[in-house]
């Protein structure tokens, strides 16, 4: 039950919360003792609070999730974990870690609290919405570079924003284009708004997102009041890393059809997690060095 509990929560998942990070690197503050604890501690408290949103979202798709060829494997959909046991655990993780984060951060709190609503409404009624939907997981990216930027009290540049939203975006739309092609006629049993999307269509967006999440960056990196505040002019040598992890991942997506779990793609695929060291190391050097 305990082995069955720790998958149910996803922790190949809580990479994702790496986006808490991102403040304190760009903030050129990362070897700062108390801020780099301050922010583990947040990152930590954040996975364990999306540890219970994955139990609430697995007992609220429950049905749909035993009809997916591969969902229907997670522990609660599969019988290995009983609802009642989920259930208890969810609420009682999602509480304590509320606590906890309020205890740290007020406004870290905060935005922990409309993170999690906001997953809520997701699994009740948006993930229904198309378009809407994957919008919805793209501010869930957002709302993490929020939180770690308010945890540490550091202002958060609208530069962070744009490319975290454009990047997040590429994600949840190379992953909806991974369901309708592994479910194909069955993709609207599943969700319904799959029935409203074609490859097609998820092409086009995908084009237009990974376009702007590149010229975003370059324009990020080029920018003269970047420059000024970050005091170097040598960021933009880390685009091509940009580039190519991008390229990656659409050949992941298109000829390996791995686009389901971009999480899990990162920890797995050797060539793009190397890329991503590469640039955190480039961005270290040229921000600290």
């Amino acid at each position: 039950m305990v082995s069955a509990l720790f998958i149910a929560v996803r922790p190949h998942q809580w990479i994702k919360n790496l986006i808490i990070f991102a403040p304190l690197l760009f903030s050129q503050t990362m070897f700062d003792l108390p801020m780099f604890l301050k922010t583990l501690a947040g990152f930590s408290l954040f996975c364990l609070l999306c540890g219970g949103v994955y139990l609430i979202n697995d007992l609220l798709d429950l049905e749909e999730d035993r009809k997916h060829p591969l969902k229907k494997n997670r522990p609660i959909a599969s019988g290995q974990l009983s609802p009642q046991i989920a259930t208890a655990a969810a609420i009682s993780i999602s509480i304590m870690t509320l606590i906890l984060v309020f205890w740290l951060n007020a406004s870290f709190g905060l935005i922990a609290l409309v993170y999690m609503g906001l997953n809520l409404a997701y699994s009740r009624f948006l993930k229904h919405i198309v378009i809407i939907d994957v919008m919805v997981v793209a501010l869930g990216f957002v709302l993490r570079a929020l939180a770690g930027g308010y945890l540490i009290d550091v202002e958060i540049s609208a530069w962070l924003i744009v490319c975290t939203i454009l990047l997040a975006l590429l994600l949840a739309l190379g992953k909806r284009r991974h369901e309708l092609v592994l479910l194909e006629d069955a993709a609207s049993h599943h969700r319904r708004t799959l029935d409203e999307y074609d490859p097609y269509l998820l092409d086009q967006m995908i084009s237009i997102v990974t376009a702007s999440t590149v010229v975003a960056y370059a324009l990020y990196t080029m920018a003269p009041e970047v420059e000024a505040k970050l005091q170097t002019s040598h960021l933009n040598l880390t685009i091509p890393f940009v580039l190519y992890g991008i390229f990656r991942y659409l050949y992941l997506v298109h000829k390996r059809e791995q686009g389901g779990n971009p999480a899990r793609m990162l920890l797995t695929d050797q060539p793009l997690l190397i890329n991503v060291g590469l640039w955190l190391l480039a961005v270290v050097l040229i921000l600290y060095l």
